[in-house]
């Protein structure tokens, strides 16, 4: 059989089967050393890559800023210290840090109220600041869809990230018909308004949903929840998570006997030439090979989204979308991958207008597989059968624990990229895109799992 008749074959069964022989794809496979095509369809056609775009993100962010870097985090102050009073603001200036505060772990202010004693301020004659300048307003990526905005998956990307940027908003459940109370929010957000309409029904799912805009104090709740279940929690986005970090910091310091003046606040908008501060104290993040790997597993937006704003803020201040956009594109254009006419809207996927072809992803993934930092970026990787958003691929199967991918999830549609161990060896590197396929996203998962054995058997894999 000649390799030509084998490609069409084994592409044969994602075009002919029932769920994705009309969808929009975009495949193909490789052997990473010799570049040998083992199968492909329509590999240079763009397609919406979902989370797969994480990879164009994680892997510039690997590159260019190495697998050591920190996101720094700076307390500072303006005026002047006498007798220990602070004659002026406590800034927290933000420099894009995702896990400031992740999943509630806060002792590191504990660190900073220590740092502030140490300056030998014990009274401030101001504020504790929020300086959220190293990001352009624009905290709400503009290709998200609106039904996205206000959801945990989806928060706005600011200069100072805290919490996750995300609040759990704890509600009781009544009898059928009723509106679900609201009881309170975790962490407790100050000022915060609900517009509530979410109906207790007889169902068995959450169908709840939080909507509302970066910075607006009015979230709306709406859709249903089973009725008689109790009190449960329904997560959406914080407001303004600087502000929070900036009144949880004064809380803190007062309980420590540092009296702060003033209550906290925050400085949305960047300019050039600023009274000048002095520092006390910088917070470094964890390394971002961290980082990137929090990213890929587990298919983090927020990680994703600050990571590709922190690139832009390397073009100009206030870091813009457009410099991000722009910035990422470059950097894959200049190595050779073929990103010439892809769409590139954010860098978490969630933008339903992003489009990347197979072969820009293949291209991708050979570069990250020859680079100094290749290490840190397989360890970024799920595995099949065992970790991340790879758990449910091939478990039980001969590929369990042999493929290093990203997967992108929507409804009808599922798409990987990443590495295939294969016995002999080799590694195939590959990306399978499949978009708008009828029926769910994992039925989708079911007929590429089925693909990825079957091609892999055919190539001589027992």
């Amino acid at each position: 059989m000649n390799i030509f008749l084998s490609i069409l074959l084994s592409v044969n069964f994602l075009t002919s089967h029932p769920i994705t022989g009309q969808a929009n794809m975009s495949v193909l496979v490789q052997n990473l050393s010799t570049g040998e095509v083992i199968d492909s369809y329509r590999a240079d056609k763009v397609v919406p890559p979902a989370s797969v775009m994480k990879l164009l993100t994680t892997g510039a962010a690997l590159e260019i800023l190495g697998p050591g870097f920190r996101f720094p985090t700076v307390l500072e102050y303006n005026g002047s210290i006498e007798n220990g009073t602070l004659r002026g603001n406590l800034y927290v200036r933000g420099g894009c840090d995702p896990s400031l505060g992740w999943k509630g772990r806060t002792a590191f202010l504990d660190k900073w109220v220590k740092a502030v004693q140490a300056a030998g301020i014990n009274r401030i004659e101001g504020a504790v600041i929020a300086d959220m300048t190293m990001l352009d307003g624009e905290a709400q990526n503009p290709g998200w869809l609106c039904e996205d905005a206000g959801n945990y998956y989806a928060p706005g990307i600011f200069s100072l990230n805290y919490y996750g940027n995300t609040m759990n908003i704890v509600l009781q459940s009544g009898e059928p018909g009723t509106v679900a109370k609201v009881v309170k929010t975790e962490p407790e957000v100050e000022d915060i308004y609900f517009i509530n309409r979410i109906r207790c029904d007889k169902i068995t799912y959450d169908g709840a949903f939080v909507s509302g805009l970066p910075y607006s104090r009015e979230r709306y709740l709406t859709g249903a929840v089973p009725s008689n279940l109790g009190t449960f929690g329904v997560k959406g986005d914080l407001p303004n998570p600087g502000l929070l970090l900036a009144r949880h910091l004064t809380k803190r310091l007062r309980d420590a006997g540092v009296k702060v003046r003033d209550e906290a606040n925050y400085e949305p908008d960047y300019y050039a030439l600023t009274p000048p501060r002095t520092e006390v104290y910088i917070h470094y993040s964890e390394p971002l090979s961290e980082i990137i790997k929090e990213t890929n597993v587990n298919s983090n937006n927020l990680y994703a989204e600050a990571l590709f704003r922190y690139l832009g803020t390397r073009f100009t201040l206030p870091g813009t979308i457009h410099n991000s956009q722009e910035i990422l594109r470059d950097f894959w254009r200049r190595r050779g991958v073929a990103v010439q006419n892809a769409i590139i809207k954010d860098g978490c996927g969630l933008a339903p207008q992003d489009a990347v072809s197979a072969k820009a992803f293949v291209q991708l993934l050979t570069i990250m597989a020859s680079s100094t930092n290749k290490e840190a970026w397989m360890e970024s990787l799920p595995v099949s059968g065992q970790s991340g958003t790879l758990k449910s691929l091939c478990p039980k199967t001969a590929l369990e624990g042999r493929i290093h991918a990203k997967s992108g999830t929507i409804a009808g549609t599922k798409n990987f990229a990443g590495y295939i161990d294969r016995p002999n060896g080799d590694t195939w590197v590959f990306a399978v895109l499949i978009n708008s396929a009828p029926g769910k996203a994992k039925n989708v998962q079911n007929v590429i799992q089925q693909y990825l054995l079957d091609l892999c058997k055919e190539k001589g894999e027992k």
